[in-house]
């Protein structure tokens, strides 16, 4: 998660397709129950490792709980399940539980606004946080990240994608909409140089100053793909009209979306006996393959890593 800009725009493509589950938060402060009885969490069935459950630290064992903080709504990784209720879902949310699973402790999630949590969790507040953050080498002096997700910029075509968009060259000559003033439409600009080199005519780029105006114009044909974030696009081709309004690109050579980057677990640097047990439990899960069913159950398998990695940014 890197600019307010991927915020607000997250906000436009929700009041887009309408999902009617999610509501505007604030500084909410009440936890949001967590129940995972090593019970079935997004399809797959998980077992707690009591070797994984030895090694988490005193006080966890202890409690019984690991305290996460997330910015919500941001789906597909946080969302309400109803309007006005406390209850979450999302993709977060549910890797959560499975990991809580795991390690054999009930994870409870609890809204914070977004710039409020990192120094909330550095100030002992929480354990651990969980909110699509983008592992960075400036988080990382604060923070440790354990990455589960690599995610950037996504294309989303018309149901049945009939302009045949297979990869961002696709795009070379056509009509694309776009949020204006946003890495996806700095991503667009650049990809114009690369259309020259190929002998084919620029991206016809059309900016929008919602990502909710840039779906009007691809349901109307007035444009073939709007260009925004991968996670958002592949959950929003999966809902939107009961995922027949639109389709998500999936290019193979760029499987997390284009330039994309690592999304992390954040836990005190002052924790690194909890680190280590997430990190060992997301490599179980990858290797059981919950993370990718739970990633899929938001429409963005493809953003899963197929190895738990800490601190994975070198940027």
């Amino acid at each position: 998660m890197n600019a307010g800009l991927m915020r607000r725009a997250v906000a436009a493509t929700v009041a887009a397709t309408a999902l009617a589950t999610l509501s505007a938060c604030g500084a909410a402060t009440d936890p949001a129950p967590s129940t995972n009885a090593k019970d079935a969490v997004a399809g797959p069935h998980i077992a707690e490792d009591a070797k994984l459950h030895d090694a988490l630290p005193a006080a966890i064992k202890a409690s019984g709980t690991v305290r996460v903080a997330a910015d919500v709504p941001y789906p597909p990784f946080a969302m309400f399940v109803t309007e006005g209720s406390s209850e979450l879902t999302g993709l977060d949310y549910d890797l959560g539980q499975a990991l809580g699973a795991k390690l054999g402790v009930k994870v409870v999630f609890t809204p914070q606004r977004f710039n409020g949590i990192l120094p909330a969790l550095q100030a002992g507040k929480f354990d651990a946080a969980m909110s699509a953050i983008t592992d960075s080498r400036e988080r990382q002096k604060v923070v440790d990240f354990v990455d589960y997700s690599r995610s950037g910029s996504g294309i989303m075509v018309a149901d049945g994608n009939p302009a045949r968009i297979a990869t961002l060259e696709d795009l070379c000559g056509k009509k694309v909409g776009v949020q204006a003033a946003t890495n996806q439409l700095r991503l667009l600009n650049a990809q114009q140089a690369a259309c020259t080199a190929k002998g084919r005519r620029h991206i016809e780029i059309q900016t929008f100053p919602k990502d909710s105006d840039a779906q009007l114009a691809l349901r109307s044909g007035n444009v073939v793909a709007d260009v925004i974030t991968k996670p958002v696009a592949g959950w929003t081709a999966k809902t939107a009209d009961g995922g027949k309004a639109f389709d998500l690109v999936e290019d193979a050579k760029a499987p997390g979306g284009y330039h994309a980057s690592p999304n992390g677990i954040a836990v005190s640097k002052k924790s690194p006996q909890l680190t280590a047990a997430i990190q060992k439990a997301l490599q179980a899960l990858i290797d059981e393959g919950a993370l990718t069913k739970i990633c899929d159950k938001y429409g963005v398998a493809s953003i899963a890593v197929k190895e738990a990695t800490k601190n994975a940014a070198v940027d």
